[in-house]
């Protein structure tokens, strides 16, 4: 690095639509293909890249509205263009569409920033681990039975510790799905869910209590992260050893802050592509020390990896199929897990990733 404020060039945005490999669903969607809002900023010849799962729609606000506010600033001064960017879009509201387009540039500031000092992010950030533990996760409800044997039967064969299925489609369907699953993973590794907000109070509780008979130790969004009194109250009513979980849904250090204040949560969990990037789960983590809360990252493995090995608080590592699945297509560098675990490459600075531009071309919007 040349200088300790070099200024920042030039911002590019570009969205990519992949579709999955069959159509999903979990406990309140359906879905056929994902969406990766794509940025890259460049300064003193060094590129960042960062990115968001969200929609079309957050590559256009960062073209009409938030590139001129990061080209020619300090390329060092995250902070100051963090705060910029959410009083930029105070009209158009600071969550959704807005928080993902800042959550893609904020994370490729914090690349371009590590990259022009020559380190890991991590390093940049300050290691506290080496690696991080995942869980896999997927076992859609689209699944059947031997979709979901298969998926998670495997992550256990790699050496996963934790593997997350969705529930809350068919509840008369979830108990078999879930005795399903403890069959095929064994007695030695935990088993976690996800409803997705899909059921009422009673509903969950009468679930929590079927699911503890299979060793289920996490129960995810058991009832919609909007309701406050309702995660407390399965929190405070579930049984001994299941955990309630909830927090991908937080776009700003209020939404956790309500979160751990309502004793909502036994573990938090923040997204990095949601909740305003790198800059924004730092904050997540902050708070999680001051509540004495685990933290778990929620999705995007490759935008999470670094951070998290950085972040005190945090527990393990959402190994998401479909996010997984399309960073291996189109990211070089990459990282997968070996025995359950998730290790930065320490010889390449940044987040280690670079674009696969012509892989990614089919999948333009």
């Amino acid at each position: 690095m040349s200088g300790t404020d070099e200024a920042i060039e030039a911002l590019s945005v570009a969205a990519y639509r992949v579709p999955t490999e069959r159509p999903e669903s979990d406990g309140t969607l359906a879905w056929s293909a994902t969406t990766m809002v794509f940025v890259r900023v460049r300064g003193a010849g060094v590129e960042g890249v960062g990115y968001s799962y969200s929609d079309r729609a957050a590559a256009v606000l960062i073209e009409d509205r938030l590139r001129d506010l990061i080209v020619g600033a300090s390329a060092i001064r995250i902070g100051e263009l963090h705060r910029r960017l959410f009083h930029a879009v105070r009209n158009l509201g600071q969550s959704g569409i807005a928080a993902a387009a800042i959550s893609a540039i904020d994370i490729a500031l914090w690349d371009l920033k590590a990259r022009l000092f020559g380190v890991p992010l991590a390093v940049l950030l300050g290691l506290v681990r080496d690696e991080v533990p995942v869980y896999g996760s997927g076992g859609f409800t689209s699944y059947d039975e031997e979709e979901v044997e298969t998926q998670l039967g495997g992550w256990v064969e790699e050496g996963m510790r934790y593997v997350k299925m969705k529930v809350g489609r068919d509840p008369k369907r979830d108990v078999e799905r879930v005795a399903a699953a403890r069959r095929v993973i064994g007695d030695d590794t935990e088993l976690l869910v996800d409803a997705n907000g899909a059921f009422s109070r009673k509903q969950a509780l009468e679930a929590a209590e079927a699911f503890i008979r299979f060793g289920v130790t996490w129960f995810e969004e058991p009832v919609s992260s909007d309701d406050l009194e309702g995660l407390r109250l399965l929190r405070d009513r579930a049984p001994a050893g299941m955990e309630v979980s909830a927090g991908e849904y937080c776009w700003r250090p209020d939404d956790f802050r309500r979160l751990l204040e309502a004793g909502a949560v036994d573990v938090l969990q923040a997204d990095v592509t949601r909740c305003g990037g790198i800059s924004g789960l730092l904050q997540a983590a902050a708070l999680c020390e001051a509540f004495h809360t685990p933290l778990s990252t929620h999705t995007a493995p490759a935008a999470h990896l670094h951070v998290a090995c950085a972040a005190l608080p945090v527990r393990h590592l959402e190994y998401f199929h479909d996010h997984a699945r399309i960073e291996q297509l189109l990211f070089d560098g990459a990282r997968v897990p070996v025995e359950g675990m998730l290790k930065p490459d320490l010889f390449r600075p940044g987040l280690g990733l670079q674009l696969k531009s012509k892989d990614a071309e089919r999948f333009a919007l």
